[in-house]
This record gives C-alpha cells, sequence and structure tokens, in this order.
C-alpha cells in the first residue's frame, strides 16, 4: 500500500471511530487518495458518502448534514481555487458555529510557488475563520509511529471543530499535501461493516480501548455561565436570535418573548413581537439578548437605546455575546423572570389584538403588494409535526418572522451566521438528508438561483424529501424594503437593485431532475411529505407594491392597537 492511500484510508477510518457518519466529496486529480478511501468506506457502511460537483454548493451540503445532525462533517476537494470555492460556507459556519471540517488536498509544499498547476499557497488560506488549522505530512510510508501521528493530529481537528478546546465549535482546516502515486496499488479487502479497520497501520488501540473507538478520546467541556444579577421582577423583554441557551419557557416567568424564526425559543414566542416593539406603552426596563437577534431594525434601536438596562446570554458553547451597539451591562445565564402581571397582560393583550387585525388583513387583500408574507403563514401552518423547514436568508426569513404563528413540532433553520444568500439549496438538502423527517425550504428567486448547481443532485447519490417553494418576484424584493427601494431612488432601481433575471424556474428545475410546477393555490402543495422526493413549487408574484403594503400593514397593526 503506497503512502498517499494509506494516509488517507487512516484518515477516514479515524474520522469514522470519531463518530462522522456523512462526508462530502467533489472530483479532483490531487484529492485521489482520500476519494478513494471515502468510496471504500461508503462500500463497507461506515461513512455516507456525496458526491457534488461544484465546490461552493458541497461546502453548503456539508454545513447543512451538520446543521441538522450535530456532527462534524467533512467535505474533501482538491487544490487551487476548489479550496478558496468553500470560503463562503466556511465563514457561514464560523459565525453560527457549525463543525465543518474543511480537508483539501495540495501539492508537496516544495511544489508551491514553482508554477506547479493548480497550486496557490492553502496555509492560512481561511485566516481567522477557523478554529483550527493544520496539515498532514507529505505522507512518505506506511508505519506504526506515522499513522499515530495522522489520527492523533485528525483527533486535535476534531477536537477544534466540537468546542472542545478554549472556543466555540465551528470550522477547521486541514490540508493534505500528496505526492505521486495518487490511486491505490493494492486489492483491498472486501466491503465490512464495522468502523474498525484492522488492515490500517495505526489500527491497534492500546490495551483497555474497545476497538473502533477513536485513537485519542476527547471529552467536549460543560460550560455553565453564572446568572445574570438584574431585577427579575422589572418590566423585562426577552429577545431571542439563532444559538444561544436551550429553550426553558419556564424560566420567562411570562416575560413578553421576541423570537426569530430560527432560535429554539420561537415556539414559545409572541406572534406580533417585532410589529410591537416601537409602542410606548410597551417599553421594556431591561432586556435579556439570548443567542445573536440579526432580524429587526426594531430590536436593534431598542437594544441602542441608553434608557434600557440590556443583558446577554450567548448560551453555553463558548460563542461571543451579541453587543451591536455597546450597550449590554453584563453577560450570564437567563435566571427566573418574574414581571409585573400588568405587564404581561398588556404584551398579551396587544399580541392578540395585532394578531387579529394582521390576519384579517392579509385575508382580505389590504396586503395584496405583499405576498410572502400570507405565503409565509400559510405554509409554516402547513408543515407535518416532525417536519423541518428551512428559510433563505432574505425576505422568506423575514416574511416567517412577521407572519407565521409560532409553532412547536417544527425545526426551522436558517444560515444566519453572515444572513448570505449563498448555498441555500444545497445547505437544505444537507439539512434534509441529516433529517429523520421531511424538510421544506421557503427561498426566494435569485437564492435559488444564487445557488443553481445545488440542485444538480449525481444518479445514485443520496437524495432526500425536499419541498421547495420559491416565491418568484423576479428580483431582489427585499431592496424595496430598505432606503434605495424609497421614491427618490426609483429611476435606477430596477436595474442596480431589482436586478430582474426572467429566467424560467420550473424549467430549471425540471432540467436539474426535480419535479417541479407552478402554485395551484393549495396550502397543502407547500407541505413537505416523506417519499416526495425533491419537488419544487413556484409561486409567482410581484414586487412593485412590497413597500406600500409592509407600510399599510404598520397602519393597520398600529389602529387595531390604537
Amino acid at each position: 500500500m503506497n503512502g498517499s492511500t494509506a494516509q488517507a484510508r487512516v484518515l477516514v477510518d479515524e474520522l469514522a471511530r470519531a463518530g462522522v457518519t456523512d462526508a462530502v466529496l467533489c472530483p479532483g486529480s490531487r484529492n485521489a487518495p482520500p476519494a478513494f478511501a471515502l468510496a471504500r468506506a461508503d462500500e463497507r457502511g461506515t461513512v455516507r458518502l456525496h458526491v457534488r460537483i461544484d465546490e461552493r454548493a458541497a461546502g453548503f451540503l456539508a454545513l447543512g448534514l451538520s446543521l441538522a445532525s450535530g456532527r462534524p462533517v467533512p467535505v474533501v476537494v482538491t487544490s487551487g481555487t476548489a479550496a478558496a470555492n468553500l470560503h463562503p460556507a466556511v465563514l457561514e459556519a464560523s459565525h453560527s458555529g457549525v463543525p465543518l471540517l474543511v480537508l483539501t488536498a495540495d501539492r508537496p509544499p516544495e511544489l508551491v510557488g514553482t508554477g506547479a498547476s493548480q497550486t496557490v499557497d492553502q496555509a492560512g488560506l481561511y485566516g481567522g475563520a477557523v478554529r483550527w488549522a493544520g496539515a498532514l505530512p507529505v505522507p512518505v510510508g506506511t508505519t506504526e509511529p506515522e499513522a499515530r501521528r495522522w489520527r492523533a493530529v485528525v483527533a486535535r481537528m476534531l477536537a477544534a471543530a466540537v468546542g472542545a478546546g478554549a472556543g466555540a465549535p465551528g470550522p477547521v482546516h486541514l490540508d493534505l499535501p500528496y505526492t505521486d502515486p495518487l490511486v491505490p496499488d493494492d486489492d483491498p479487502a472486501g466491503p465490512d461493516t464495522g468502523h474498525r479497520d484492522a488492515g490500517l497501520p495505526g489500527a491497534d488501540l492500546p490495551a483497555g480501548r474497545p476497538g473502533g473507538a477513536p485513537w485519542t478520546a476527547v471529552s467536549r467541556p460543560v460550560r455553565a455561565l453564572p446568572p445574570l444579577e438584574l431585577d427579575p421582577g422589572a418590566r423585562t423583554l426577552v429577545v431571542a436570535g439563532a444559538g444561544g441557551p436551550a429553550a426553558d419557557p419556564g424560566l420567562l416567568g411570562g416575560a413578553p418573548l421576541v423570537a426569530e424564526p430560527s432560535s429554539c425559543w420561537w415556539a414559545h414566542a409572541l406572534r406580533t413581537g417585532p410589529w410591537l416593539l416601537d409602542r410606548p406603552e410597551l417599553r421594556p426596563t431591561q432586556v435579556v439578548v439570548l443567542g445573536r437577534p440579526t432580524l429587526h431594525r426594531g430590536v436593534a434601536a431598542l437594544l441602542a437605546d441608553p434608557s434600557v438596562a440590556v443583558f446577554a446570554d450567548p448560551g453555553p458553547d463558548g460563542a461571543p455575546w451579541t453587543d451591536v451597539a455597546g450597550t449590554v451591562r453584563a453577560v450570564g445565564a437567563l435566571p427566573a423572570l418574574s414581571p409585573p402581571e400588568d405587564w404581561v397582560r398588556s404584551w398579551r393583550d396587544a399580541d392578540r389584538a395585532a394578531a387579529t387585525s394582521l390576519d384579517t388583513a392579509l385575508d382580505d387583500g389590504t396586503a395584496a403588494g405583499a405576498p410572502g408574507l400570507r405565503l409565509a403563514r400559510d405554509l409554516v401552518a402547513a408543515q407535518p409535526d416532525g417536519g423541518q423547514l428551512v428559510l433563505g436568508s432574505s425576505n422568506p426569513v423575514r416574511d416567517v418572522a412577521l407572519a407565521a404563528v409560532p409553532r412547536s413540532g417544527l425545526t426551522v433553520r436558517s444560515n444566519r451566521g453572515v444572513a448570505g444568500i449563498d448555498g441555500t439549496v444545497s445547505t437544505a438538502l444537507g439539512a434534509a438528508l441529516a433529517h429523520p423527517g421531511p424538510t421544506a425550504l421557503l427561498l426566494g428567486d435569485l437564492t435559488l438561483l444564487h445557488d443553481t448547481t445545488g440542485l444538480v443532485v449525481g444518479p445514485g447519490e443520496p437524495s432526500p424529501d425536499l419541498t421547495v417553494t420559491v416565491l418568484d418576484d423576479d428580483g431582489g424584493g427585499i431592496f424595496h424594503l430598505l432606503e434605495q427601494g424609497g421614491p427618490s431612488h426609483a429611476h435606477a432601481f430596477e436595474r442596480i437593485f431589482g436586478t430582474p433575471t426572467g429566467v424560467d424556474l420550473v424549467a430549471l428545475a425540471r432540467a436539474a431532475g426535480w419535479r417541479a410546477a407552478d402554485w395551484g393555490g393549495d396550502a397543502g402543495e407547500l407541505a413537505a411529505r416523506p417519499g416526495s422526493g425533491r419537488r419544487l413549487v413556484r409561486v409567482a408574484a410581484h414586487r412593485a407594491g412590497l413597500r406600500d403594503a409592509h407600510a399599510e400593514l404598520r397602519r393597520v397593526v398600529a389602529a387595531a392597537l390604537d
């Protein structure tokens, strides 16, 4: 067995021993050793392999798999620009705390800078976005001491990815320099069902360790923050974003909760909380921030108010606390709250009145210019218990936050780390492949087009039950709601912000092997179902009235409260 083959097989074997169950691979020449090793592991049933042709899509597929499974997932690519194309997924994983394992094949160090084809300096390629970066040595032999060191490096990489070091979980980068030969020169034994690969160097663990265990057993530390020293009886508003502590509604004591859909607290939140943040009679004296809220300008304005005491609970994973305005007074764990009953009642009454007026406006045509809001409400309600919903990071996640009824029984995810539209289809495919129930994805047309190759799932590749609902308003609807969407900028808006494309999304999806059709108007068509395979439903819409419709809804809600 040559050195490249031996090292790649040891690498994959050690990943499997440590609990890695899925891996994503893009084809290449320099990464042939781990490609063959992963194919071998897939045949033996120790690692499920997913092959993709586009590195950017592959990175987000691995991110989605890790996001939904909670386990590290490697993405393996060749050298050069292939490695650079993983950077968007690395950034999202870094800011979302997702243990993404980036494995980039490379030429030997002595060939970097010599003009060798497809060669760049990959050391430090991802900068501070990774929790750990290292490289395996160029494999020369297949000795036991070498293999033990390879396994020890893999253990250190995995520990950093899951936050077993000093920081939060996140992406790591392992560079894999290989020399020829890059293909196996042996005739490996037939398929086997256990993690233990006795034919590899370094496979024999010290006495007393069970077979198939990782070479270095690493425990993830348990971090416990002290309770926040705040006034539990004050008028307290709790704001929750992605990440943060596990949901424990018993701690709220009835305190109003405004939670984003991707927060684990969302099921316990007020439905219309984002619409109520500017009401003077509901102004809190203190706010506790759970995780990292990023959606609502009203939340940002409240947290920037110097008259409001702001506290933060970033959760137990070692993530930094959110403090954009520099107003956080203390960081710790959410204590049990007991806000005044009249304060709690005021928020509940306001939420009930706002929800009634909002539903009326969504149903009677008042909000016809903002079709995404009604679509979001009906789509969330249509999903089955045990399902999963992935939301695009532009208008869809905001539409759900503004219009849908928070509910239990549904896992909601969104790439809110850096809130880009990169790789959304691929993220959803990965999350669906790791989720035991069906998955729905709600996104806009530009977000879909940004990840067109994410639609491509090759024959024989694992394929999930994923229902994609795309709100097709032919362009960037979210910009209508921002400053550049104001009347004074109308002369330049459509070309540089609206960016219509005219693409036939149904035909595009069908060309990639999806069942696709225009929406017939029944909310049941939007529900993800077991056995449904890959489906796309296009909802045609216009965005010209979006800005005015949102303004009218704000007036309607305010009138109901007044």
